[in-house]
């Protein structure tokens, strides 16, 4: 499947959730996308709701459906609870981490960085954006690359980050210093609907 490269805010939209985390794609225009969307308020069945839950992840986290299933599938044969096991591998991908850390404002410009090879990791560059991040990882920029105009215009818009992300200002780099714990993660996401619908398909 190719990646998507249409309007985030329309897919915030169609699943009434702000991928962003922002909430500024709902602002304006709470509603359904299309010339009809005002007026579309068709009760979902369980199916339904459990494939929207499967879709704010993986419109969030910009994961396209073959790399979301296979993402599932390890989850599964992790120990823990599967749902929140989904959550942390999704957000330890280097991409997501990037975002996290304040180098971009949103995953995708993130993902954009790690794939024109900005991001190292560990001192060594990585241009995967799906890369694992482990604990203990220490994410930054190329030195050439810490004055780019983005990123520091990006730094200065954090307000507070992550409590399990640490960031050194003056050496630009961050890292990853445990895994999150559920609380910390988007309450407005329901990880237990995604592990039933994958068990009914």
């Amino acid at each position: 499947m190719a990646r998507y490269t249409g309007s985030s805010y329309k897919q915030a939209r169609r699943v009434g959730f702000s991928i962003s985390e922002t909430g500024k794609e709902l602002a304006k225009r709470p509603y359904l996308p299309g010339q009809h969307g005002r007026d579309r308020h068709a009760k979902l069945s369980d199916y339904g709701n459990q494939l929207k839950e499967k879709q704010k992840l993986r419109f969030m986290y910009g994961v396209n459906e073959r790399q979301f299933k296979k993402t599932f599938k390890e989850a599964e044969r992790m120990a823990g609870v599967q749902g929140l096991n989904l959550l942390r591998l999704l957000e330890s991908r280097l991409d997501n981490i990037v975002f996290r850390i304040g180098f971009s404002t949103t995953r995708r410009g993130a993902r954009q960085l790690v794939n024109h090879g900005h991001v190292t990791v560990n001192g060594k560059k990585v241009d995967i954006p799906s890369y694992r991040v482990k604990v203990g990882d220490v994410i930054s920029l190329r030195e050439k690359d810490r004055n780019m105009t983005i990123v520091t215009n990006s730094l200065e818009k954090i307000n507070k980050r992550v409590d399990y992300i640490s960031f050194d200002s003056s050496k630009m780099e961050g890292k990853l210093v445990r895994l999150p714990e559920r609380g910390e993660l988007n309450a407005d996401i329901d990880e237990a609907m995604v592990v039933e619908f994958y068990s009914r398909v």
